[in-house]
């Protein structure tokens, strides 16, 4: 009798794992995968402001991918997403009134669906978007319309329409002249007139290269501007 009833109680735990697992087993899989994808090769990310017109729209939808700049340095033109600089720039990460958020915790509080609710974002644990205009070495100017001088050369920028007014009294551009450190580049937005960037980053401007995520390669939405990135 006792040993039916052992029986019994065995066959009901595996019964209920064996329903545990085909229910959970699945989404995990898929939630592990999604979060190895993401973590090691590329991710889908979306432009959330117009600081990259006329080329990247608000709303766009780009694959960043992470394979290439594992083994290569970064390159003058490319477009990359990065951390945010309030988890780097040293007086941004000053001001805070609370602890820095952990990689662990970004990753939980930008996984979809909780992402979206805005009482648990921080803006450490945004990413940014822009392209590379110099690299470790070089040294750039830039003028009040947001055109670029580097290492005594004027860059061609054909990707930029939205140069920086040339009133004064509305230009909100920043005019200057700098060194990149090595292991640094220097980021602008293609909207010069509108557009975070090294220029305005109270701790130097410069963007440390183990912060860049990635590389935005390709365009998927919407359909009808599918296509890679210059």
């Amino acid at each position: 009798m006792q040993k039916n009833q052992s029986n019994s109680i065995k066959e009901t735990k595996n019964c209920w794992w064996y329903s545990f697992f085909d229910t959970w087993g699945p989404i995990s899989l898929t939630v592990l995968l999604y979060i190895g994808i993401r973590h090691y090769i590329a991710e889908a990310r979306y432009i959330p402001s117009g600081s990259m017109l006329p080329g990247l729209k608000v709303n766009d939808r780009l694959i960043v991918e992470k394979l290439s700049l594992r083994n290569r340095a970064p390159s003058r033109g490319e477009i990359v997403v990065f951390n945010s600089p309030y988890s780097f720039d040293k007086k941004l990460i000053a001001d805070r009134k609370k602890q820095l958020p952990s990689k662990f915790q970004c990753s939980f509080l930008t996984f979809p669906l909780i992402s979206w609710i805005p009482t648990l974002s921080d803006r450490a644990c945004d990413a940014y978007i822009k392209r590379i205009i110099a690299v470790g070495g070089d040294r750039i100017l830039i003028n009040g319309k947001g055109e670029i001088v580097l290492n005594g050369r004027s860059i061609n920028e054909p990707y930029v329409e939205y140069f920086c007014p040339s009133q004064p009294r509305f230009n909100l551009c920043r005019p200057m002249t700098t060194i990149v450190p090595k292991g640094h580049v220097f980021v602008l937005g293609d909207n010069r007139a509108n557009s975070w960037d090294s220029r305005f980053w109270p701790a130097g401007g410069f963007l440390p290269q183990k912060e860049i995520i990635g590389k935005a390669s390709w365009r998927f939405w919407p359909v009808s501007r599918f296509g890679k990135l210059d």
